[in-house]
């Protein structure tokens, strides 16, 4: 983790740093927002501020929100945060092959810092896992630093909602600044036709899907777009020249 001197004294970790700050004000928005929005929901203080460390993962919070509120069973409320979340599972699958060298607390600790943002800027800078050790560390040492500033970003500002929640109007939009900021890292890697496509099939099925319960359309989402790109991958032709 960015704790870590071997991790952050390496040039990696500070070229990961760099990388993520452009994004960096648009999810201390989105944190500030669902600090706001914990505290207006009528949870206390202290436990805005325990779900805030703990759950790190403004989707399932603002998705847990309203059950809070509304006094939903526990099972109901736990269901909705594993499905919203169930995108981590596809970024795990995919980052294993860079991180199984680790010892398990330093995978699970990363399992706690990775997000969209991140998942997306390491993968875009590392698509193949490091076949050396130095490669390894290195890799590693990047996704510290895009960990270290989205962490610091998200807490610092979701903390400060906390606080100033009866000082700043949900009218703001804060909320927005953050999806903006995912939907110019999503522009940026629509860089072939099939994530061209990709992207445009699941925003369709999100959207269709969209009444389904415990916010399940983000699941038919990924697995429609997964099942029509494996699908398309097979039936179309191969490259000349391939073996």
């Amino acid at each position: 983790m960015f704790f870590r001197p071997t991790l952050y004294r390496r040039p990696e970790f500070w070229q990961g740093l760099r990388d993520l700050a452009p994004q960096a004000p648009g999810v201390a928005a989105w944190g500030m927002m669902t600090g706001v929005a914990m505290v207006k929901s009528g949870m206390s203080v202290f436990e805005a501020v325990a779900m805030t460390l703990l759950v790190f993962a403004g989707s399932s919070q603002l998705a847990a929100i309203p059950l809070l509120v509304a006094g939903a069973p526990a099972w109901v409320i736990l269901a909705t945060g594993f499905c919203v979340n169930l995108r981590f599972v596809v970024f795990s699958l995919h980052l294993r092959p860079y991180l199984m060298h680790l010892p398990r607390w330093q995978r699970l600790c990363h399992g706690y810092f990775t997000a969209d943002i991140t998942y997306v800027l390491f993968t875009r800078h590392h698509p193949h896992p490091g076949a050396t050790d130095a490669e390894r560390t290195g890799q590693e040492a990047y996704l510290a630093g895009n960990y270290f500033l989205n962490w610091g970003s998200w807490m610092v500002a979701s903390l400060l909602g906390v606080g100033l929640a009866n000082l700043i109007p949900p009218e703001w939009g804060l909320g927005f600044a953050g999806i903006l900021c995912l939907l110019g890292i999503q522009c940026s890697l629509a860089s072939s036709r099939m994530r061209i496509l990709s992207a445009a099939v699941a925003g369709a099925a999100a959207v269709l899907a969209y009444h389904l319960p415990l916010k399940l359309n983000i699941v038919v989402a990924i697995a429609v777009a997964v099942m029509l790109c494996l699908t398309v991958e097979k039936i179309r032709p191969a490259p000349e020249g391939a073996a």
